[in-house]
């Protein structure tokens, strides 16, 4: 009876440190998406404050748009005496009331603006001045922040500004197997406002989701799972400890047995 007792409490304990599925880990469980279904494409980025956008202007002519163009700096971090450096073009910072200040141009309202309407704008004041110019706009300082439970995280500063959850999540080298697949937070500041929203990996959905494609400034938060919170909580020597009766258990039933 005794013996019976203890091989049931053994089991029991087996089926407690075991009660992960597959359900827990695997992403992207559901049925796949319709046809008719299709992902959304991405809305294009609006600019707002603290943003740094780099604006080439460029015509047939290289003159007439000289002024037009910030100048470009050497960045010089070569020994003293030294001719080699790598040149660095600038960039306008969009202030608090989200402007920029433009050479020529002026004072130019660019907050809100997406980058087809922005660059029609310039297009528009410098082709008064200029034939046929040619504006390029890009966006220096699109960053995302990936914390909590992933490989690699830190803040990832990319030269392209269509970026998706899943490339996000690339970057930090995927979430640990302690990380929640259900339960990712993505943070997201709205006209001054963070936001929350919540986004489950294990669904096929997340794909068609509008929040699928991240914008500038993004923060990705990965929660820890109850056993990575149960098991901060534990003395290191907890599981020598664990260990050591388990052994010790074993033995006894064994005795008992025969």
């Amino acid at each position: 009876m005794k013996s019976r007792i203890l091989i049931i409490s053994l089991l029991a304990i087996i089926t407690a440190t075991s009660c992960a599925t597959r359900k827990d880990f695997i992403y992207f469980q559901d049925e796949p998406l319709e046809e008719s279904q299709l992902v959304s494409e991405p809305r294009e980025l609006t600019y707002k404050p603290d943003d740094l956008l780099i604006i080439n202007v460029s015509a047939l002519d290289p003159d007439t748009v000289r002024p037009f163009n910030l100048p470009v700096i050497s960045n010089n971090t070569s020994d003293i005496g030294s001719a080699q450096g790598t040149l660095q073009q600038q960039s306008y910072l969009v202030d608090f009331d989200g402007n920029i200040e433009f050479p020529v141009l002026g004072t130019i309202k660019v907050e809100g603006l997406t980058r087809t309407e922005l660059t029609k704008k310039l297009v528009d004041k410098i082709k008064i001045m200029v034939n046929n110019p040619i504006v390029n706009i890009r966006l220096a300082n699109f960053t995302i922040t990936i914390i909590g439970e992933v490989n690699k995280p830190g803040t990832f500063t990319l030269q392209d500004e269509r970026v998706t959850l899943l490339e996000a999540l690339g970057l930090a080298n995927d979430l640990t197997i302690y990380g929640k697949r259900k339960n990712v937070k993505l943070i997201r500041e709205i006209d001054g406002v963070k936001k929350f929203a919540y986004i489950d990996l294990t669904s096929i959905n997340t794909v068609n989701s509008h929040l699928y494609y991240l914008q500038q400034n993004d923060v990705i938060y990965v929660e820890p799972n109850n056993a990575k919170v149960r098991s901060s909580t534990y003395n290191q020597n907890n599981g020598v400890l664990i260990s050591a009766i388990g052994t010790l258990t074993t033995i006894l039933a064994v005795f008992l047995i025969k």
